[in-house]
């Protein structure tokens, strides 16, 4: 009887697991070629590819400060590259690693992982798109000398005593992390928390990787929305 019982729980586990890899594979959102393209092109910054990660760095001045990035679900790391290309410029070293099945609740690397990528980095912020964004809410609990980064995104994990600095990037049109959503979530940050609503802004916005199923129609360019997200992770990072 007891074989049986565990021979049955196996069986869902492993039809479950495969239901799982199945629909995740299904709707991967990919980078868009072009912006990619333009991105390795620029002489500002390097963007290279080394151990599960793309990593970014200005081509001159790197200043001390970093940012581990991690994506929403399905969509491909390379697709934030040009979100924070001019943070790059800046002098920001930005990490951005391949999430497995694109998935940030599979990701067993932590924040001293992605630090690694970057060794000479003294001041680190982590950060992430929608679901990225709620596995890097819990990387930053217990780390107040870490700050965070929430783009169309929010914390299932209190850090309102954190302490950390925090900086929380939504959009008006995002029928995905709607504004309601944003809002209802925001007593888990701390009440210095920095909030901005971007007006115009959808889920997608927020990357370069095309339309999202279910989301708001945007009436902002991403160029626009990259250039906010730049210079207000710049403020929060180096203080200005």
């Amino acid at each position: 009887m007891i074989f049986w019982v565990a021979a049955s729980i196996g069986a869902i586990l492993v039809i479950s697991i495969g239901a799982f890899i199945v629909w995740a594979g299904i709707g991967k959102m990919d980078a868009d070629p072009t912006a990619i393209a333009a991105l390795e092109a620029d002489p500002a910054i390097s963007v290279v590819h080394e151990d599960g990660a793309w990593v970014m760095t200005p081509a001159e001045g790197a200043d001390g400060t970093g940012l581990a990035f991690l994506p929403g679900a399905k969509v491909d790391a390379i697709a934030y590259a040009p979100t924070f290309r001019d943070l790059a410029a800046a002098g920001t070293t930005v990490v951005i690693p391949d999430l497995p099945l694109r998935f940030a609740i599979l990701e067993a690397r932590r924040m001293e992982d992605f630090a690694a990528y970057a060794p000479d980095v003294t001041r680190w912020a982590i950060g992430g798109h929608s679901l990225g964004g709620v596995r890097a809410c819990q990387e930053a609990s217990g780390r107040p000398d870490v700050a965070l980064i929430l783009l169309a995104s929010y914390c299932a994990t209190d850090l309102s005593d954190s302490g950390a600095d925090v900086l929380s990037i939504s959009g008006t049109n995002d029928g995905l992390s709607t504004p309601a959503d944003i809002d209802t979530a925001s007593g888990l940050l701390p009440a210095t928390a920095r909030m901005l609503v971007i007006d115009g802004a959808n889920h997608a916005a927020f990357g370069w990787y095309g339309a999202q199923p279910g989301d708001g129609e945007a009436t902002v360019s991403r160029e626009q929305v990259a250039r906010e997200v730049s210079a207000r992770s710049r403020e929060l990072l180096t203080g200005d």
